[in-house]
């Protein structure tokens, strides 16, 4: 039993940071659909795959930097400090994609496959990015 007891040991602080990371994740998809002019969640229900290629890629591109900071942080506070900064360059990435594409929103909405997943690809590429950026 004593195996069993070393083995559970950090239990209780996996329960914190993974609760913490779920819940970022609600965070970011609640922010991220109010600074999209489109309901992805509703487009993908209606099989848009244009639209679960960008929102997918774009939590991974989320998800990446949270698991780098709860990798490398002494405080659940720091995981919240990153998990800030994550959500802001996600936000930042979206902003400069449409600037670069004004019709990006539109192309996605119309279910063009290469423009969500030109969005996602970035969103990814920015939180591989983000994520190698914490570790120092």
């Amino acid at each position: 039993m004593d195996f069993l007891k070393f083995s559970l040991a950090g239990f209780d602080e996996f329960l914190i940071y993974f609760g913490m990371c779920i819940a970022f994740v609600a965070i970011f998809l609640w922010v991220y659909d109010r600074v999209t002019p489109y309901n992805e969640i509703k487009l993908i229900r209606e099989g848009n795959h244009a639209a679960a290629w960008s929102l997918g890629f774009t939590i991974m591109g989320f998800s990446l930097p949270l698991a780098s900071a709860v990798i490398h942080s002494v405080h659940p506070w720091d995981l919240m400090l990153w998990a800030v900064i994550a959500l802001v360059v996600q936000i930042l990435v979206f902003v400069v994609v449409r600037l670069i594409l004004p019709d990006l929103t539109r192309h996605i909405q119309e279910g063009q496959v290469s423009s969500g997943a030109f969005l996602g690809c970035v969103a990814l590429s920015a939180g591989i990015l983000n994520a190698a950026s914490m570790t120092y």
